[in-house]
């Protein structure tokens, strides 16, 4: 199937006219995994390539499709990785039940002090914080960038652990005798800022998901997180009956 000719001097602008053909095209199923390029796109319908920006950049506005800088427009189907919300999410966990293979870049990996975030674990500004942040990837593309800051008087055995392909968790069970067992979460959506845009690979028109956790154990803070996650590939779920409502119990956490 090819796109029609557009009409000119009919009171739509032609890139609106483009936006309405690419998107049934879309939805019959032609682009299945990738849109025409820009080039390909302006000489199929004899416009423009500020034409085909335009609608592209509509297409991307309202979540159709996903581009990073220098690549062609890719439909946006399902999320391919999905958490629920019964129990703490793990990029871990979920990337691996996908059939996905979870791969860590370690960017940073230090001692220091924080004072808001001893603040939030209810420490000490001055108390010296273990920081771990990655880049989280999924079959080697950039899925989420995670943040973490444990207590150095609980965590410092974790300094020695190589956390390209483990979770945390289990280490700071097996190494700290440290169970994270229950917290606070909130999840919300954000667009990212440009060095976390280039950082997942991500269009600056792309949502993400931000979460932020206060994992406890025995009701005592052990961990701060913060996690960004790519929109387009990363969701979540819940349970819920009308007889008792959403089921967001804390259940025994998986690694993370």
């Amino acid at each position: 199937m090819t796109g029609r000719a557009l009409t000119r001097g009919a009171g739509t602008p032609l890139w609106q006219q483009l936006l309405a053909d690419l998107r049934r095209r879309l939805d019959d199923g032609e682009f299945a995994t990738a849109l025409p390029g820009e080039f390909a796109l302006a000489a199929e319908y004899g416009v423009s390539r500020h034409t085909v920006r335009e609608a592209l950049r509509r297409m991307r506005a309202d979540g159709a499709v996903v581009a990073g800088r220098g690549r062609v427009a890719r439909p946006v189907g399902r999320a391919e990785i999905e958490q629920p919300l019964d129990e703490p999410y793990s990029l871990y966990v979920a990337v691996e039940a996908a059939g996905r293979t979870q791969r860590s870049v370690v960017r940073i990996f230090e001692v220091r002090a924080d004072g808001v975030i001893a603040a939030r674990l209810g420490l000490e500004e001055s108390t010296p914080l273990v920081h771990l942040e990655r880049l989280r990837l999924a079959d080697a593309e950039p899925l989420a960038v995670d943040r973490v800051w444990l207590p150095e008087q609980l965590a410092a055995p974790l300094l020695d652990v190589d956390f390209t392909h483990t979770g945390l968790y289990p280490e700071y069970r097996r190494r700290c005798g440290i169970r994270v067992d229950g917290g606070d979460e909130n999840i919300k959506a954000v667009l990212p800022g440009r060095g976390e845009r280039e950082l997942l690979g991500i269009d600056d028109g792309v949502a993400a998901l931000s979460i932020e956790r206060l994992g406890l154990s025995g009701g005592r803070p052990v961990e701060w997180r913060h996690t960004l996650v790519r929109g387009d590939r990363f969701s979540v779920t819940a349970r819920f009956s009308a007889s008792t409502g959403y089921q967001v119990d804390m259940a025994d956490p998986p690694s993370s």
